[in-house]
């Protein structure tokens, strides 16, 4: 693989750890700001919505931007975004802090992907995506754990400031490794480009993204309390949890990757999302032993990231066929797509807890994820239709 890609890794890794921290940190932040459990989850929602919007937006306006000064500009958003966090006083300044973060994070993944494609020939296009996004699972693994024990004995703000030295670490990274002459197509017109969202089939691969994310994250934004509430698990002992379910995540990851280059995204869908939902399903009953629990949670990280490389590879052989002028804002979308889910699976997750109970979440998320099932077996059965009719036209 090119040595550029580990300079995505890099910056991924940071935005990795500051999306995800959160959900360790959910409830020691609603204890310190005195807010319930449910409007703490919603820095995790108004963070993904801060993505969901600057990834197709922010990408098709800076369009004209070099990719290595557009990188660097954004980790320096980034780094930026987290001081803030650091000194939010409140939650309302907290909450913008993350929403400026989020603008940053939604147009690097969006570019981020087409320009690790970019560098790889055509059948490791997957594998160089995954390696990319390894950044994010590599931040489940020890940045998120890390974050969670030094908010414990250090406070959340003392998190934030950790992440912002990460964000400066992506700076000088992506200084170093990208090379200033990254190629890219001169982008149509910001109207043109938003016209991707006029076609079906790129909105089923959307849609199939925000169900697959949503229907995990109405019961991972709240792993933490279930673990503690449900599990008996220690708050000290919870980021323990946390690292290994990164861990796995980590090696689901890359397994998904390889999944997606031999048999191709849609089959790799379907086994991933059949997977995620009946390991949330099982964790409904699993949750109340320790270490059953544990398990559980190592099975959920081996299936909660898989299918990153899958969406993105497909998402963007769906642009290079429907929308070839705006791939960029097409990759964007579905990072939009995956924020969209996150912010509806956290916001729905919080009517859950509120007015269901904590245990209700994984069950609920698994239907979710059927639906994401559903909609990629559709895709798929239209792409072999498409193709018969292509090869045999009336």
């Amino acid at each position: 693989m090119p040595f550029a890609l580990w300079a995505l890794t890099i910056s991924a890794f940071a935005i990795g750890t500051t999306e995800f921290v959160i959900v360790g940190l959910l409830p020691i932040i609603a204890a310190d700001l005195n807010v319930s459990l449910p409007s703490a989850g919603l820095l995790v929602s108004l963070y993904a919505i801060g993505v969901a919007v600057g990834a197709p937006l922010l990408t098709a306006l800076t369009g004209r931007v070099p990719r290595k000064t557009l990188l660097v500009a954004l980790m320096l958003l980034f780094t930026i975004g987290n001081l803030l966090a650091w000194h939010a006083p409140g939650y309302a300044s907290l909450i913008v802090a993350r929403v400026l973060t989020g603008l940053a994070h939604g147009v690097f993944f969006s570019i981020g992907s087409a320009i690790a494609v970019s560098l790889v020939s055509k059948e490791k296009a997957a594998s160089a995506i995954a390696l990319m996004f390894t950044g994010l699972t590599v931040a489940l693994v020890t940045g998120v754990p890390l974050g969670t024990f030094i908010a414990q004995y250090f406070g959340w703000r003392a998190s934030f400031l950790a992440v912002s030295g990460l964000g400066l670490i992506a700076v000088v990274g992506s200084l170093l490794l990208i090379p200033a002459n990254i190629p890219y197509s001169a982008p149509a017109s910001l109207r043109k480009q938003l016209e991707v969202l006029t076609h079906p089939r790129l909105l089923m691969v959307y849609a199939t993204t925000a169900l697959g994310y949503g229907g995990s994250f109405i019961a991972f934004t709240y792993l933490a309390s279930i673990l503690q509430q449900v599990s008996g698990f220690s708050a000290g002992s919870v980021s323990l949890v946390l690292l290994v379910y990164g861990v796995s995540v980590s090696i689901g990851n890359i397994w998904g990757g390889k999944l997606a280059d031999r048999q191709g995204p849609i089959r790799a869908l379907q086994w991933i999302f059949g997977l995620l939902a009946l390991v949330l399903l099982v964790l409904t009953f699993t949750a109340y032993n320790r270490w059953l629990a544990l398990a559980t949670v190592l099975a959920w990280g081996a299936v909660a990231f898989g299918n990153v490389p899958g969406l993105q590879v497909y998402v963007m052989q769906q642009a290079e066929r429907y929308a070839p002028h705006a791939k960029d804002v097409a990759s964007g979308l579905n990072i939009a797509a995956f924020n969209i889910g996150i912010a509806g699976g956290a916001w729905a997750g919080g009517l859950v807890v509120q007015h269901a109970g904590l245990m209700h979440t994984p069950w609920i998320g698994a239907l979710v994820v059927i639906g994401a099932l559903g909609m990629a077996t559709w895709s798929g059965r239209l792409d072999r239709r498409g193709a018969v009719l292509a090869a045999y036209p009336a």
